[in-house]
């Protein structure tokens, strides 16, 4: 089987099979992966879960260990332009030709397990991917290996491992069918990643999902480490004291001379060293998913793993972590005049808030043409309300997804925001129509959400010179 087989057999694995739903089990995935040898037991590991910033952390943190010297795995999902973003070692993705290895390995022996009626179905293709994923990571004779949970995570694919450090990144509404109606109900299923007297990096979050969080650690012996001393307290320029603020322009003086986007650039002390911390990824709230990635750091250091946090500075300046408020100017982009674009992945109201405060910081008064689409099974309507105040004009439009809501189910979900919307049934005539109207204003900027899967089309269709 070649790589476009692969992928076309992988994408094949739907969440229900036979007509009955899918039933998430993790002693399938033990199941699956004791055929396979076992391989998530070869090599150490770090389980990051969470609503939102998961993704971010994973790539601030592999960023960090890849810099101090350790051959370091990630696996992330979901992907934006080719499902072998998803695993990576030192930041190169898997290569087509292993990836179709490891698929007809997996499949294969999920295919046995079947018929010796060990598995009630072929593994999901979620649990096809993590067992790749795991025997790419033990084939590579991985250091250590960052993993993103998938969904909740007490009964994520991901956790078959035995987590050095389990890091719990903000919890909110989201997934409710799967995970619960309340936030204390989704964040008993994300503490499913934390291990008897193991490590839990986590911050101060909603009260109910400290309550949860505080008492799964306890009630199992798992040291809680708050991450709160690496958020720092700046003001909305991203800066510190004035005396901070001398050192960063004079240490940085190229990065400092953006046109109105600012980095998140500040200095922490780190194990005991005043570190310059520069990040690429942008907003305020990506403050807390560097904290979180830096306390899971130090803990490693306390576990053996030799970082030093002049590694970690420069882990977190090399963090790449596409599409997360990720500005692309004009000039960069191909094929006629464009306005500056922002690209996020924002798809539920948390991520919704985390992006409109963003904008406000970072484009000011700059008019927005937003193109906007959604999932169906979102909080289509909260989005709208959340964002689309901010917005000039917004451009309607559909992902390349059976999922995907049609631009009269986004328009009747909005109907409280008072807009005037472009309706679009192609993300191709979305953006053209968006990149006309803020070209009509003077220093328009087109801001791409709504949609992980939205995200993925813009770069794909943009191609930016990166």
């Amino acid at each position: 089987m070649n790589y476009t087989q692969s992928v076309e057999a992988l994408y094949a694995l739907g969440l229900e099979l036979h007509g009955a739903p899918r039933k998430y089990d993790l002693a399938h995935m033990r199941a699956l992966a004791a055929e396979l040898g076992d391989p998530q037991k070869q090599f150490k590991c770090v389980l990051i879960a969470g609503t939102n910033g998961k993704g971010s952390t994973a790539a601030t943190l592999a960023a960090i260990l890849k810099e101090a010297g350790h051959k370091t795995a990630l696996y992330t999902s979901p992907h934006l332009l080719r499902v072998n973003e998803r695993i990576k070692v030192n930041g190169e993705e898997i290569s087509d030709a292993i990836f179709a290895a490891m698929f007809e390995r997996v499949i294969t022996a999920g295919e046995k397990l079947v018929a010796a009626g060990e598995l009630p179905m072929k593994p999901s293709f979620f649990e096809v991917l993590t067992a790749m994923a795991y025997l790419h990571f033990a084939q590579e004779k991985v250091d250590i290996a960052v993993l993103e949970v998938g969904l909740g995570g007490r009964l994520d694919a991901t956790n078959i491992t035995e987590p050095m450090v389990s890091v719990i990144t903000d919890i909110e509404l989201d997934h409710q069918q799967y995970l619960g109606n309340t936030i204390g109900e989704i964040a008993r299923e994300k503490c499913g990643i934390l291990r008897k007297a193991g490590v839990m990096v986590t911050l101060p979050q909603h009260p109910q999902a400290n309550e949860v969080i505080g008492n799964a650690a306890i009630g199992i012996g798992c040291r809680a480490v708050s991450a709160a001393e690496y958020v720092p307290n700046v003001s909305p320029g991203g800066q510190q004291t004035a005396q901070q603020s001398n050192r960063l322009e004079s240490e940085t003086p190229n990065r400092a001379n953006q046109p109105y986007f600012v980095r998140n650039r500040y200095f922490l002390d780190v194990m005991g060293e005043d570190v310059l911390i520069e990040s690429p990824l942008l907003g305020r709230h990506q403050m807390r998913n560097i904290a979180l990635a830096v306390a899971a750091a130090v803990e490693l250091t306390k576990l053996g793993f030799d970082i030093s946090p002049a590694a970690i500075s420069e882990g977190v300046r090399n963090t790449e972590w596409p599409a997360r408020f990720q500005h692309i100017p004009g000039h960069a982009l191909r094929g006629g005049s464009w306005p500056d674009v922002i690209i996020d992945v924002a798809h539920n109201p948390a991520g919704a808030w985390a992006l409109r405060s963003a904008i406000s910081e970072f484009v000011g008064e700059r008019p927005v043409m937003m193109v906007f689409g959604a999932m169906k099974d979102k909080s289509v309507g909260e989005m709208a309300e959340i964002l689309f105040p901010l917005a000039s004009r917004v451009v309607l439009t559909m992902a390349d997804n059976p999922r995907a809501a049609s631009c009269e189910e986004i328009r009747k979900a909005a109907h409280r925001v008072q807009t005037e919307f472009v309706d679009t049934m192609q993300m191709s005539v979305g953006l053209e129509a968006a990149r006309e109207l803020a070209m009509e204003k003077k220093h328009g900027v087109i801001v791409v959400c709504g949609s992980v899967y939205l995200a993925g089309e813009a770069l794909r269709l943009l191609k930016p010179k990166m």
